[in-house]
């Protein structure tokens, strides 16, 4: 089943440069795009800050969302909330307009997710609601994103860029060759931020892609 994801971007009113910071949003979903084809539809801002896009699996939307947050610039993150259910297009005089009760419960989450960012959990990004037709228990998805996006909110723009490129199969030697440091310095920034349980992670995601085990 296919889900939909609404997006918007932390901060965005206290951001120095709106426009700059848009535009960087959309180049790195490009990038996640190009790097690792997953989305429906990709991420593509609709009003203010938010963007919406769908997904053909909350699989391979949580997996999309994870490389997004790691290529994103230091100065720029966001918040994304996943919904699940039926949906209906509703034809209109400027194309076919996508609603229904997927699209309800990515608005609940996102509103969950921004709730508890603000509340007990600054870490927090990603939450997931099924609506009550999909017959579908997310708990286990959102303790996973739950701790998954407490590991990436604490990362360095480097241990960021190191886990990115991790995701995508380079090895150490290559990641220290592009950021100009020791494959020594590469496997304690990965091994100091959790990378190794990210990888993996995202491995489980893809049941295309074989697990790694150098981190």
């Amino acid at each position: 089943m296919n889900v939909a994801v609404i997006a918007d971007i932390v901060g965005s009113r206290s951001l120095p440069d709106r426009a700059a910071a848009q535009r960087a949003l959309e180049e790195t979903i490009a990038r996640v795009e190009r790097d690792v084809p997953l989305a429906e539809r990709p991420l593509t801002a609709t009003v203010g800050d938010e963007l919406q896009g769908v997904y053909p699996s909350l699989d391979a939307a949580m997996a999309a969302l994870l490389l997004v947050r790691l290529a994103l610039p230091d100065d720029l993150d966001c918040r994304f909330g996943i919904g699940i259910g039926a949906h209906r297009d509703v034809p209109s005089r400027v194309g076919t307009l996508a609603e229904g009760p997927r699209w309800w419960a990515a608005r609940e989450a996102i509103d969950a997710i921004h709730a508890a960012q603000a509340r007990t959990i600054p870490g927090a990004r990603t939450w997931v609601v099924a609506d009550a037709g999909a017959a579908m228990d997310v708990r286990i998805a959102n303790a996973y994103l739950l701790a998954r996006d407490h590991l990436v909110t604490a990362m360095t723009a480097r241990t960021r860029r190191l886990a990115y490129g991790r995701m995508l199969g380079a090895t150490q030697s290559e990641l220290a060759a592009a950021e100009g440091i020791t494959q020594s310095a590469v496997s304690q920034a990965l091994g100091a931020a959790g990378v190794a349980a990210l990888v993996e992670g995202y491995a489980q995601l893809r049941a295309d892609a074989p697990p790694t085990s150098e981190v």
